[in-house]
């Protein structure tokens, strides 16, 4: 969300007014928030809370459930507007899940239904 972020300002915007709204967003939410001409961000909702804020034997905040049910929304929505779907590694950062069970439900919803679909692979630098 950080390199999103840095580049246009409303996707998290929306996502903060949508949590300090009476009716928050329940998990596997999708918010689509258009930013550039034909670039949408999807804020999908698949974490409850974040890993930092959790003690150490305490259930990881991702929600698999919601993830899948999530990315069927972002199915419909690419479906319907012939779009391609660009990701990083969803779910495996704060959210505190694993890739071995996320990678499947990508393929599965996303990348099985025909929707062209890229997940990005960030990783720090190191210096030589």
């Amino acid at each position: 969300m950080l390199a999103i972020s840095r580049r246009w300002k409303a996707p998290e915007k929306a996502y903060r007014l949508a949590f300090a709204a009476d009716a928050k967003p329940a998990l596997g939410d999708v918010q689509f928030v258009s930013v550039d001409g034909d670039i949408t961000v999807a804020n999908l909702i698949g974490q409850a809370g974040v890993q930092s804020t959790r003690g150490k034997d305490a259930r990881p905040p991702i929600r698999y459930d919601a993830v899948r049910r999530g990315l069927r929304t972002v199915a419909a929505q690419a479906l319907r507007t012939g779009a391609s779907v660009h990701m990083p590694r969803i779910g495996c950062g704060l959210a505190g899940g694993r890739w071995e069970e996320i990678e499947p439900i990508i393929a599965e919803e996303l990348a099985g239904r025909g929707i062209p679909t890229v997940v990005y692979d960030f990783r720090a630098a190191r210096a030589a």
